[in-house]
């Protein structure tokens, strides 16, 4: 998909932002609408309709809640609602399941729901959810993320915030809540998703953030939908007119608190936007693939040197690699890419180093090969380039092979779209992943007329092989 420039700044943008660890998510109800679940004015109808009223000429919905228990002195049936409404075993959208893949500490939200809890636990990372105060005193240990539900959770309904009163009494009845989020607003990055911006306790800490700050307030981003003519929503030039003035009016307003407003014509957008991110992403981590019993044509001090300065550079390079300690490989990849780091500690991180050894014997009811796979499955889908070198291996009659792991390796990475770069004056599985790929570039990249040009020079043999890691490098940054 084509983005607008204005997209593609801001892709790039949040991008740093997930690589500085200074990215988050505010989630509102417009997140989970597409998975099934209503949205304030169909939470609100038939208590609008209990009341005499008709929701759709009600805009104070918080209003009409609070009458509901003015008038019956209880919020059961409130309460009821919410549990009908949000206990759904529903699955999460495509939007949850990207966020949860993306390396974010902390997501905030007005939902009831549990998509977001559900969509991080399957990709097994652990969430701290919080919707009461007594819980932020505490921290879960091992999280991945913290979730933050400023209006409480679908498991305790009569603690959500719902009606008019709760919302007058928010900031002193969840002032921590309020001071944690004016504490996240001021040092990260929020993209807002599926947001109206008419929640007021959002608008509560917005407002004083911007009182506080003035001019130096940090800026986030909000998707925005262009109003269409002949939508439901517009059916006619007056309407369009009236709604397309009104919309530019509060994207305008949304820059006093540092929002900037990203302009898409359809929701499904959003989805390819976040793929995108994600994409760009993992193409800042590099999976290193190989194995060697022998290193024919190469001595064995030049084969590992070169593995040492391949790692150095690309870390040197701001590159994340991932490695599974592959059999005289793995050593070599570690100590490079710790070189790097160590020689400069203040500009590299261990962060970019993930260490990810291979099960040595069956547990948890899996054999070996089964646990490798799924090890492979887990490893790989963490980057979005991945580097193939060597690739050899002993059969059971001592006999010298291409390493079979190695191009499993290959097809994983193929198949989670991740770019592919073999090395073939590496010979083994090397050589035979270039020569498969030089059979169908188109399949293997965007841009082949660019890159197997450079591929071919990685196997030719008139150069040294510390003479490639320039070829790698160059390749890497022409990747799209």
């Amino acid at each position: 998909m084509k983005f607008s420039q204005q997209i593609e700044t801001f892709i790039n943008d949040f991008v740093q932002n997930l690589n500085e660890g200074s990215a988050s998510i505010f989630a509102g109800a417009g997140l989970s609408q597409p998975a099934g679940f209503v949205n304030w004015s169909k939470l609100m109808e038939e208590i609008a309709k209990d009341l005499g009223l008709d929701v759709n000429m009600e805009s104070d919905l918080v209003s009409i809640a609070q009458y509901h228990q003015n008038e019956n002195q209880n919020r059961d049936k409130l309460n009821r609602k919410i549990v009908q409404e949000f206990v759904e075993d529903t699955k999460e959208t495509e939007n949850h399941r990207i966020i949860s893949r993306l390396p974010i500490s902390s997501i905030w939200t007005t939902n009831y729901d549990t998509l977001i809890e559900t969509a991080f636990k399957n990709v097994k990372k652990i969430a701290d959810v919080k919707y009461t105060n007594q819980q932020l005193l505490h921290t879960k240990p091992k999280r991945d993320v913290v979730i933050f539900k400023m209006h409480g959770d679908v498991n305790h309904p009569s603690e959500a915030i719902l009606t008019k009163e709760q919302y007058e009494r928010y900031h002193i009845s969840h002032q921590s809540f309020i001071d944690a989020l004016s504490g996240e607003l001021i040092t990260k990055t929020f993209l807002f998703l599926g947001f109206s911006f008419s929640d007021p306790n959002l608008d509560y800490v917005l407002s004083r953030l911007h009182y506080r700050f003035k001019e130096n307030k940090r800026q986030h981003f909000c998707f925005v939908k262009k109003h269409r003519l002949d939508d439901s929503e517009n059916p006619d030039k007056a309407t369009f007119d009236y709604n397309t003035t009104k919309q530019n009016l509060i994207v305008n307003d949304l820059k006093r608190y540092g929002i900037t407003s990203l302009w898409i014509d359809d929701y499904n957008d959003i989805t390819e936007i976040l793929k995108e991110i994600e994409n760009r992403y993992k193409k800042r981590t590099i999976f290193i693939s190989g194995s060697a019993e022998v290193f024919e044509p190469f001595t064995r001090n030049e084969s590992l040197n070169f593995i040492h300065i391949l790692s150095k550079k690309i870390v040197e390079n701001n590159f994340r690699i991932v490695n599974g300690f592959g059999w005289n490989v793995g050593s070599s990849v570690i100590n490079g890419a710790l070189d790097c780091i160590y020689s400069n500690p203040t500009k590299y991180s261990e962060d970019q180093l993930v260490l990810k050894p291979f099960p040595q014997i069956a547990s948890g009811g899996k054999d070996l090969k089964t646990l490798w796979e799924d090890y492979r499955q887990n490893i790989i889908s963490q980057a979005g380039i991945s580097i193939f070198l060597f690739g050899n291996k002993k059969d059971e009659h001592n006999n010298i092979v291409e390493a079979n792991g190695v191009i499993r390796e290959f097809e994983i990475s193929h198949q989670k779209g991740n770019i592919c770069i073999p090395v073939p004056i590496t010979g083994f599985a090397a050589k035979a992943i270039y020569d498969k790929i030089l059979l169908d570039p188109k399949n293997f990249f965007t841009n082949p007329d660019e890159i197997i040009p450079i591929l071919k020079e990685l196997a030719n043999d008139n150069s040294t092989l510390n003479d490639k890691v320039s070829l790698i490098l160059k390749l890497i940054n022409k990747i799209k």
